[in-house]
């Protein structure tokens, strides 16, 4: 035990640091991610894109998980690419969540209103009651 404790310790003390490999990589290949900047427009068209063709549930929690992890609000196309999604996959649940996931990711209410708005023949085609409109009752 107290041998495998040493060269434990050994081993670990002979290998750099994580400053000491930081410092002989250049920033650059460091900090890259791969990615390229991608507009609006693109960002709107490869989520309409890939939620049309999500086959199950767990791909299309899987794509809004991605698709709300950015720094921006999804356009509406997005979002109702994603509630028809939820919905063919029969998960009414999640196609409420996608308009609670905008109410978090807009900058004030007059925004969210905006989205529900605007997105409203889709909910009454989809049935689909948002958790405010059932408080409000």
């Amino acid at each position: 035990m107290r041998s495998q404790i040493i060269s434990t310790v050994l081993r670990t003390a002979s290998r750099p640091t994580l400053a000491a490999r930081s410092a002989r990589t250049p920033f650059a290949l460091r900090a890259a991610s791969g990615h390229a900047q991608e507009s609006f427009e693109s960002f709107s068209e490869r989520y309409v894109e890939f939620f049309k063709n999500a086959e199950d549930l767990f791909e299309v929690q899987r794509g809004l998980n991605n698709c709300f992890a950015h720094d921006l609000v999804p356009s509406a196309a997005v979002v109702e690419a994603a509630v028809r999604a939820a919905r063919r996959v029969n998960d009414y649940a999640t196609a409420v969540r996608v308009f609670e996931g905008v109410k978090e990711k807009v900058e004030n209410k007059s925004q969210y209103e905006a989205y529900v708005q605007e997105l409203k023949p889709l909910r009454e085609e989809l049935g689909l009651v948002l958790k405010e409109e059932l408080y409000s009752t």
